[in-house]
């Protein structure tokens, strides 16, 4: 809860990397709360009070799996609206003639869009989805220690380039300081 909203604060683009990782850990305990206890939450160096918190915190987020029938796969509806707002963001940006930096990083990262999607990545998603989808892909990759390509390692790059710039004129669109006209 604490990393969450540090990270929804300073960086929507790993906010949302985090909290596909959160949906993934509690699937991993079986969408059980006291298996999440046991295993995560009672052995960190947390407080007794934050302790109480993120167990609050993880028991709110199996619920609303439970209700939104993501226990096995899918990510949650709050997860879903950081895509949504992103990508109208993203589209807004592509509009506008103030912001060739960032149409520039686009463009850097489509043939990797379309050469994700050509092996198999579900075209129905935004094109960000997609980019998230991949570096989701290549976290993992890096848990499991396992080796990534150079090409992909240069996929990655442009895409988190590309992100970084979103994620700063997400929270400058927040703040109302973004001027797209």
């Amino acid at each position: 809860m604490f990393i969450s909203q540090q990270l929804k604060d300073k960086n929507i683009a790993e906010y949302l990397l985090y909290m596909w990782q959160i949906e993934d850990l509690i699937r991993a305990n079986q969408c059980d709360i006291e298996q999440i206890k046991s295993k995560v939450i009672m052995p960190s160096q947390l407080s007794d009070e934050n302790k109480l918190k993120e167990i609050q915190w993880f028991d709110e987020l199996i619920q609303m799996m439970h209700r939104e029938g993501v226990m096995e796969k899918g990510h949650l509806q709050i997860n879903k609206n950081v895509i949504t707002w992103l990508t109208d963001l993203h589209l807004r940006l592509l509009k506008s003639p103030k912001f060739p930096y960032y149409e520039a990083a686009y463009y850097k990262v489509l043939p990797y869009i379309v050469e994700l999607r050509a092996r198999g990545a579900n075209k129905e998603e935004p094109e960000l989805e997609t980019c998230f989808d991949a570096l989701y892909g290549m976290l993992m990759l890096r848990l499991q220690q396992k080796e990534i390509n150079p090409e992909t390692i240069k996929a990655k790059e442009a895409i988190t380039t590309m992100l970084a710039m979103l994620s700063d004129y997400y929270y400058q669109d927040k703040a109302g300081t973004l001027e797209l006209e």
